[in-house]
């Protein structure tokens, strides 16, 4: 039996293994928003699910890419850099690690901002009138035609991680700081010190940032600096920092969750309506940062399993997430986020399902108490030394506290 079977019974593995058959199906073009959690929503459904069929596709896909060594776009930011680099280490596939060096010496030219990396030097590729009945002012009307340079939080998921897992595969120290001080500069521009949300972006022309709330791109940034801080010592400059930001944001989402276990399409904003993807997120972050000891253990564990309930609610017998907002670009107006249309089959919906599912999976079959919804823990699903079940979350030698190198 899989682990999904044997944590959550076989009615919603069917629906899971559905929603996986729809994510492998996806149209992926290298490389565009939500393909990193797109791919790391396969790669995790091959653990969940029993059939490395879906690791093997963001294998095959990732070296196909990898070979081409064609010239680099302008959303190559967006490319998957942490299954990459996962990948290349777990195969030992110098291939793919070669393809991530390139990736990331591209990627050194952008110009930064307070360390943050710069997304759009000219943010009229996202920046658009409102969705629904938003109007904007003049002045934010006239700002369409020449915003200037934005720097976006969805990034925040991208570049940090990306340069954590590369500092890893290579050893790179230097690589580890940039990793940290891209997070640090997101935090810096993007996170609200009074609420501990993020905004959705910052535009350098007005040193303003906008968006504030933005459900999904909470779960941008909560995944972004969990991932930095999994291989970050705790010894090492930045390391604090970004956990206080990490826990700031946490209790922020933790405060805003609604009664059914998912949150508005603007945390907190219950009159924006309802989305389906933050929850999806929620799960991994609460389950990620459990296992790093951050936050409230107790409200972070009753949350997971209330978002948890919330993803499997609005998870239908096609496999598909149902509620889950279309690509929202950006607006200076804030009716525009709450007025974003629903009911798309996307990587942003079916990747964050996906690795919730084998977040609480992986808490139910290690007997940890708080994992499983509609199943029963099975023991014999463990490890002797790492409480988790065989084979997730793997084990990387680059990790937090595994080398000792980066100390």
């Amino acid at each position: 039996m899989t682990p999904a079977g044997r944590a959550f019974g076989p009615a919603v593995e069917a629906r899971l293994r559905a929603a996986a058959e729809r994510l492998v199906a996806y149209d992926f073009v290298p490389w565009f928003y939500g393909d990193s959690i797109g791919f790391e929503g396969l790669v995790a459904a091959s653990w969940l699910l029993g059939d490395e069929r879906y690791r093997e596709f963001v294998r095959s896909f990732l070296l196909a890419w990898a070979v081409d060594d064609g010239p680099h776009g302008p959303d190559d930011n967006t490319a998957p850099g942490l299954v990459l680099c996962e990948l290349a280490e777990d195969f030992d596939d110098e291939t793919l690690a070669r393809a991530a060096e390139r990736l990331a010496r591209f990627l050194d030219r952008r110009r930064h901002v307070a360390g943050a990396p710069v997304t759009f030097e000219d943010a009229r590729r996202s920046l658009r009138v409102p969705y629904g009945e938003g109007v904007l002012d003049p002045a934010d009307q006239a700002l369409l035609a020449d915003p200037g340079a934005g720097i976006y939080v969805d990034c925040l998921h991208f570049d940090p991680p990306f340069l954590a897992a590369l500092a890893d595969l290579r050893g790179s120290a230097e690589r580890m700081r940039q990793a940290v001080a891209a997070a640090a500069g997101y935090v810096a521009l993007l996170q609200d010190p009074d609420s501990g949300l993020f905004h959705h972006f910052w535009l350098e022309r007005r040193r303003q940032a906008y968006g504030l709330g933005w459900g999904r791109g909470q779960g941008w940034a909560l995944l972004g600096l969990l991932d930095v801080l999994d291989r970050l010592p705790p010894a090492n400059d930045g390391h604090a920092e970004l956990v206080g930001a990490t826990e700031h944001l946490l209790e922020a989402m933790l405060d805003r969750q609604l009664a059914d276990g998912s949150w508005s399409a603007v945390a907190g904003e219950p009159a924006s309506g309802p989305e389906a993807s933050t929850a999806a997120f929620m799960v991994v972050g609460f389950r990620r940062a459990l296992r790093l000891g951050l936050g409230d253990a107790d409200r972070l564990a009753a949350g997971a399993q209330r978002a948890w309930g919330a993803s499997l609610a609005a998870l239908d017998e096609s496999g598909l997430l149902a509620g889950v907002s279309a690509a929202v670009y950006s607006s200076t107006s804030d009716r525009h986020y709450g007025a974003v249309p629903l009911g798309f089959d996307v990587p942003w919906g079916q990747g964050p399902l996906l690795v919730a599912a084998t977040e609480m999976a992986g808490g139910a079959l290690s007997g940890d108490g708080r994992g499983a919804l509609n199943g029963t823990p099975d023991a014999s699903g463990t490890t002797a030394t790492s409480g988790h079940p065989a084979g997730y979350p793997p084990a990387r030698p680059g990790h937090t506290g595994a080398s000792g190198w980066l100390g």
